[in-house]
């Protein structure tokens, strides 16, 4: 393919994928699979890697998020984002249609959902989205356009050629909202109150490609400012925005008297609860835009619209037990066990009581009557305990230190939230340890993906990553489309991992903490297993960059006994004990500090890192004066202006790889 055949088949797949984005996440009606969406993105990437001249900001290969930042530069918003003056009752309602009626006379009302997110201002020149804002004061926000450009459902390219500014708010579906949080719980991380907390922490992450990772939506709900195009009511501009490939807010209803306005509002509370987002309440907004510019608006708020608050829906229940369930990453989390009580339109029988802090620090007990609500719309959640009914019968909770599904010790190191089993048997995380085990990072054993892992543990196969080296051809051909072929690259494969070095088995057995630099660390120091088995906390905290949280963790793992009995059955099947690049490279990188940013052609960054770290070198995640090099790949982030700035040495891939063979000399 010549370099015009290239840019003609970029732009074809752009038209194609910027069609199907459209119609699966603003329309809701896809037409082609997620496989078939997946190759032609592949393509598009592929094309433009190999024909970066070709790369533009409104390409949807830029959704999957860039190099993260160092911080968010503010923005001065072109449109003010003022806020809404709240009302909670009719009555208040009521009193806003006075003021609108005394000041221009008989209006239209539109009534819309108040979605529960983080409101954002999207700026368009000539039809490209240029600039992405969070609200921040009202007057000046943060910069997040490479955040908000990985929200599929934000046009990166309107229809036509505009410039325009328009109002929306970024919000996460509630089953999303209760996903994440399940994840961050096994994880040991904080939980996020709501899903608009949630949509809100998303955004504001300083590495686009968390957000990216996150499943986050928009609507649209004003237009602020449009050059060349005159709209008469407020419906009318989202229809008109509706065309361009926005996803404006639904549910829209217009009114012509204030008692229909107050129907419209009770009719969208009555189904809030089985929408597939939250929203908070409902807005009441003048559709004539003529009539909006006479009400104005004050400091804080606008004078031609107001929020009605829906109250939270609470309900009180017993508590009858604490039940402890095992995670897939080995977190144990306590579940109240109630008596089943209708919440929004669903009974709920069970509930999150988060970690054994939260149960402590409501002095939560078994035999409770408690208070529980929907957080986020979604989960149910104990609030607190109505202490006034307690009749002295009820019991104290105790966290177990014994992990319900296997017996090993379950421990909680210093600072975490969380208690977590030390098991590498243990049924409940297995899977996860397994594939974790044989990633390209570990072991590396190509074709053990997660579908042949899970087939393996339901045939009872193997029950832990030391299984893996004892399969024979026979078990493998017996799995679901495994032929003679595939079996036998499977087999080599995994005889190949046992040539990996100690640090790569150490980070595969997946202990807390411990990551792929530390392994390396700490392989380098001790040299073999059998050293770092027999090592006490103090020999890990004099190794530099492990901490008394690191040493802890490692030193609890191997005084597991079925942990240590996995490593011997690794050991008996013939898998590399010993550091094998000891004394096999020179320091040259000694006391030299690397920063890595882009994508590298022929390393991972944990694979660059590693060989830095062999030959004497420290790698870190931020440019500072102290840095040495950064070594730069393709669309490096804003790592690589501060590097100029800071005078730091700019490398690329084919220097770096000088340096490692000798021909540069560091």
């Amino acid at each position: 393919m010549d370099r015009e055949e290239a840019r003609k088949r970029i732009e074809e797949l752009r038209e194609k994928i910027n069609y199907h984005n459209y119609r699966y996440y603003v329309l809701d009606q896809p037409e082609i699979s997620d496989y078939e969406y997946d190759m032609l993105m592949r393509e598009l990437i592929e094309l433009e890697e190999k024909y970066p001249e070709f790369k533009t900001p409104d390409s949807p290969s830029q959704r999957v998020g860039g190099e993260p930042l160092d911080e968010f530069e503010p923005f001065t918003h072109i449109v003010p984002m003022l806020s809404l003056a709240n009302a909670f009752t009719a009555e208040e309602i009521k009193d806003f249609d006075r003021r609108v009626k005394e000041a221009v006379g008989e209006v239209e009302y539109v009534v819309e959902p108040k979605i529960d997110g983080l409101s954002v201002e999207l700026v368009y020149e000539n039809g490209i989205f240029t600039v992405g804002s969070t609200r921040g004061d009202g007057i000046v926000g943060e910069n997040v356009t490479p955040n908000l450009k990985t929200i599929k459902s934000i046009p990166l390219r309107l229809k036509d050629s505009v410039n325009v500014v328009v109002r929306g708010e970024v919000f996460m579906p509630k089953a999303s909202f209760a996903k994440l949080n399940e994840e961050r719980a096994e994880r040991g991380e904080s939980l996020f109150a709501n899903p608009r907390n949630a949509a809100a922490g998303s955004v504001r992450q300083l590495d686009p490609k968390v957000t990216a990772k996150r499943d986050l939506d928009i609507f649209i709900f004003n237009l602020q400012r449009i050059e060349g195009r005159d709209f008469k009511t407020h419906v009318e501009a989202l229809e008109f925005l509706k065309e361009q490939g926005f996803k404006v807010i639904p549910l829209i209803k217009k009114c012509t008297t204030i008692e229909e306005v107050i129907k419209a509002i009770e009719e969208l509370g009555e189904m809030k609860d089985s929408l597939p987002y939250d929203i908070d309440g409902a807005v009441i907004k003048v559709n004539e835009l003529d009539k909006r510019e006479i009400l104005g608006q004050t400091a804080k708020d606008y004078r031609w619209a107001i929020a009605f608050k829906y109250p939270a829906e609470m309900k009180k229940t017993k508590l009858i037990d604490i039940v402890v369930q095992v995670g897939r990453t080995g977190a144990l989390t306590p579940t109240a066990v109630l008596e089943p009580v209708v919440i929004s339109g669903s009974v709920v029988s069970r509930a999150t009581l988060h970690n054994e802090d939260y149960i402590k620090e409501k002095d939560i007990r078994i035999g409770d009557t408690v208070l529980v609500h929907k957080a986020g719309g979604i989960i149910p959640e104990v609030v607190e305990v109505v202490k006034e009914e307690r009749t002295g019968d009820e019991k104290e909770f105790v966290m177990p230190d014994k992990c319900p599904e296997c017996g090993a010790l379950a421990v909680r190191l210093p600072g975490e939230a969380v208690r977590r089993c030390t098991g590498l048997n243990c049924p409940a995380q297995i899977a996860r340890r397994i594939i974790h085990f044989a990633s390209k990072d570990a072991m590396d054993i190509e074709g053990l993906g997660p579908a042949i892992i899970n087939q393996l543990l339901s045939k009872g196969l193997i029950q832990n990553v030391a299984d893996l080296y004892y399969l024979k051809y026979r078990d493998l051909i017996t799995l679901e489309r495994m032929g003679d072929k595939s079996a036998r690259n499977l087999l080599e494969a995994i005889e190949k991992s046992k040539k990996r070095d100690l640090d790569r088995l150490l980070f595969g057995l997946g202990i807390n903490l411990i990551g792929s630099k530390a392994a390396q660390v700490i392989a380098e120091h001790f040299k073999n297993m059998d050293n770092i088995m027999k090592a006490k906390y103090e020999d890990f905290l004099e190794l530099p960059d492990i901490g008394p949280k690191m040493a802890r963790s490692i030193v609890t793992f191997f005084s597991e006994e079925q942990n240590r009995r996995v490593v011997e059955r690794l050991k008996e099947a013939g898998v590399n004990m010993e550091k094998l690049s000891t004394g096999k490279v020179s320091n040259i990188f000694e006391g030299k500090i690397f920063v890595l940013t882009g994508a590298l052609k022929n390393y991972t960054r944990d694979e660059a890192a590693r060989l830095i770290v062999e030959r004497g070198g420290k790698v870190t995640n931020s440019v500072s004066k102290k840095t040495d090099y950064l070594i730069v790949g393709a669309d490096p982030g804003s790592k690589l202006k501060k590097a100029q700035e800071l005078g730091v040495k700019i490398i690329n891939e084919e220097q770096f790889e000088a340096m490692l063979k000798g021909d540069i000399q560091p």
